[in-house]
């Protein structure tokens, strides 16, 4: 087998647990390893590190797969997709809908598998798990027997790998469009055209917690999506829930979704950017007692964080001031690359601009179906707070 062998010198994460090696880190290569390709990583002094995927064209250069000698093969991908799918019979969560295989936090890098129903959407995100998602299919019906299998592999990401994006059907017959019972609500979702793979699945057990506090209040739901922390809202008794959402079809899905609930007499979608929204409601003196922040996330690359940390910041600003005392703010950023701490600080920064005080009622952070590993800080990347005004 080839062996990639770090550089001498400086510290290398892999030492501490993570799993990715950059091409900058590498001293030496032995052999000519294939894209794609299992190779041995060895520390600066020769020694066995693991073994994991090769792939030249990304400034990843090796993910770490396992740190003892496997075969990389059908039996440890088996081995690895059921001991994914037993951690999340163990959670106690609602596994109708749930992530299945959460890429690097489930030692599977690159790989992603949510579970709708009877359908399973399967992301292929690295070079070396799309070369095996034949397998990984023929695996994922052995264990999960689904109806269908989708591959929703349009991210953006998987240009840094050198793939190409695609969509489809990798096994049995399903138009994208599936009804599902999340936690109580239903919806009508379109898996080879929605967001992600077709649904926040990451927010499971936010919903409820964002929900738990809406009773009675006006509520505003910016970057609503298709709706769900607005319905959620509703169900739990909110006089009012006001949804922004920039696309005019997440629009009318939400609508729709509304209607299958039975609560469209209470809620109220808008086609509108959610910024532009802010900005005027702000400045027309509109209060609400709770408002959401979900937004997509504002930066993919670390180069832009200065950039986004300045839109979260403005988001908070125009939503603190339509709060007034007693007012609750639930918020979310979803970049890996805005830590907690900064995510906080631009909060804080936000109410000091606002001369607002706020007090932090509770943190929150993604559904466990998506696991967070400590020495793997990019696991989590999903940050949230519920805050009220003084």
């Amino acid at each position: 087998m080839t062996t990639v062998q770090l550089h001498p010198g400086g510290t290398h994460r892999v030492l501490a647990g993570h799993c990715w090696v950059y091409d900058n880190e590498i001293g030496k290569v032995t052999g000519s390893p294939a894209d794609g390709g299992v190779v041995k990583l060895l520390d600066p002094r020769g020694r066995f590190l693991g073994v994991g995927f090769y792939n030249s064209q990304s400034q990843i250069r090796v993910r770490l797969l396992s740190r003892h000698s496997d075969e990389i093969n059908a039996d440890f991908l088996r081995t690895r997709l059921a001991a994914a799918w037993a951690y999340r019979q163990r959670l106690g969560l609602d596994k109708h809908c749930c992530r299945v295989v959460s890429s690097e936090a489930d030692l599977l890098p690159g790989l992603i598998v949510d579970k709708y129903g009877d359908v399973l959407v399967l992301q292929t995100l690295t070079l070396g798990m799309d070369q095996r998602k034949a397998d990984l299919a023929a695996l994922l019906r052995e264990l999960l027997r689904p109806r269908a299998i989708l591959e929703r592999n349009d991210a953006p990401i998987r240009k840094h790998e050198g793939l190409p994006p695609a969509s489809g059907i990798l096994h049995g017959e399903c138009d994208g469009h599936v009804a599902v019972e999340f936690s109580g609500l239903k919806f009508e979702l379109n898996l080879l055209e929605g967001h992600k793979t077709g649904f926040y699945l990451d927010q499971q057990l936010n919903y409820a917690r964002v929900a738990a506090v809406a009773a009675g209040k006006r509520v505003l739901d910016a970057f609503s999506y298709m709706g769900a922390f607005t319905l959620f809202c509703a169900k739990a008794g909110a006089a009012r829930v006001l949804g922004i959402e920039i696309d005019a079809d997440n629009v009318a899905a939400a609508q729709a979704n509304a209607v299958a609930n039975g609560l469209a007499d209470r809620v109220e979608f808008r086609a509108q950017n959610a910024f532009d929204f802010l900005t005027a409601a702000a400045k027309a003196a509109e209060t609400y007692d709770l408002i959401v922040l979900d937004p997509p996330s504002f930066t993919r690359t670390r180069a832009n964080v200065g950039e986004a940390a300045r839109g979260y910041k403005e988001i908070h600003v125009r939503a603190l001031k339509m709060l007034g005392p007693g007012g609750v703010l639930a918020t979310f950023c979803c970049s890996h690359h805005v830590t907690r701490e900064m995510f906080e600080q631009l909060i804080a920064e936000a109410a000091g601009d606002t001369r607002r005080d706020v007090r932090l009622l509770e943190r929150l952070s993604q559904s466990p179906d998506h696991p967070i590993l400590p020495a793997v800080p990019e696991t989590e990347y999903l940050k949230g707070a519920i805050l009220q005004v003084m």
